[in-house]
């Protein structure tokens, strides 16, 4: 369709580099996620995610597993950050959130990663829990756009985002894919140690939806600007699945696009929180679906 990415926009007025400094400066006391720990990031200090000014990853390339409307025949280019803002008990990437499993890379490497994702055909460059390292990317993707970069960018986050980190973001995400997981801060506060998580995911859902809109794709059935919600349904509806199905559908949007997800198992130390020990049931993942029909959603993956 050759729609031009947003953050190109944003660079071909030279603007983009500016508001990669202004992130930059927030490090200072960081506030880049709802955590807002106000730690000095540029001087070592490490807040509730333990990163500082350096950009880590775990690993990149092509990704068939995501959505349809990412993955098309060419694979959604896909860089796994490491570390995360939420500390999710049953974690099915804990070696890359919790652990940390990964490598410091340059901006100069990370801007030719994306580059060469392009290269190799990818449709978009799919961002997996980037929100801690926020002004890093800016930064790298400032230098990728001078190298020729022009796929759209996808946000792939937990939803815990900060209305400061969604206001640096405005014009430059094209795709917002935030993966919903609570509908009721109190579980999410045991199971993730973020405080008032519904909260900033209702806000951040909004916020999202106004830069966005809802999810277009193209000709082929590639999705190319807006909003796409992943939920992943837990045992006992732990993720209060109704709240957060009800608020998409009546506050943001009946024609988002949600990706209800039956995928969940025990992982990390999923075995000590039950019922999070064991898989959903067929019936829990198909009233979770009942749900999002009577609440009428009418564009579920």
């Amino acid at each position: 369709m050759g729609v031009t990415p947003s953050y190109r926009r944003l660079w071909e007025k030279e603007a983009l580099f500016d508001r990669a400094e202004e992130a930059r400066q927030r490090l200072e006391a960081c506030d880049l996620c709802a955590h807002e720990c106000g730690v000095n990031r540029l001087a070592g200090a490490k807040g509730f995610c333990r990163a500082d000014d350096a950009i880590e990853i775990s690993s990149y390339g092509p990704h068939f597993g995501e959505e349809d409307v990412l993955v098309g025949s060419r694979g959604s280019g896909t860089i796994f950050l490491t570390g995360c803002n939420l500390k999710c008990v049953f974690c099915q990437n804990y070696d890359i959130s919790h652990l940390r499993d990964g490598y410091e890379v340059s901006l100069e490497r990370f801007a030719e990663i994306m580059i060469d994702l392009q290269d190799r055909g990818c449709h978009n460059i799919n961002l997996v829990t980037p929100t801690h390292f926020l002004p890093q990317i800016l930064s790298a993707l400032d230098l990728a756009c001078a190298a020729g970069l022009s796929v759209p960018l996808v946000w792939n986050c937990g939803g815990y985002e900060s209305a400061a980190a969604l206001r640096l973001l405005d014009g430059v995400v094209d795709i917002y894919m935030p993966d919903v997981k609570f509908g009721d801060s109190s579980v999410a506060a045991r199971l993730t140690g973020a405080r008032g998580y519904w909260e900033a995911a209702q806000r951040a859902l909004l916020e999202m939806h106004r830069q966005v809109g809802d999810l277009r794709v193209d000709s082929s059935g590639i999705a190319y600007r807006g909003l796409l919600v992943r939920h992943l349904v837990l045992p006992r509806n732990l993720a209060g699945t109704e709240a957060v199905l009800r608020f998409i559908a009546e506050e943001i949007s009946p024609n988002t696009y949600v990706n209800i997800m039956d995928q969940y198992h025990p992982a990390y130390e999923a075995r000590f929180h039950p019922p999070l020990d064991r898989r959903i049931t067929r019936q829990e993942y198909s009233e979770a679906l009942r749900i999002a029909r009577e609440v009428g959603l009418t564009r579920l993956a």
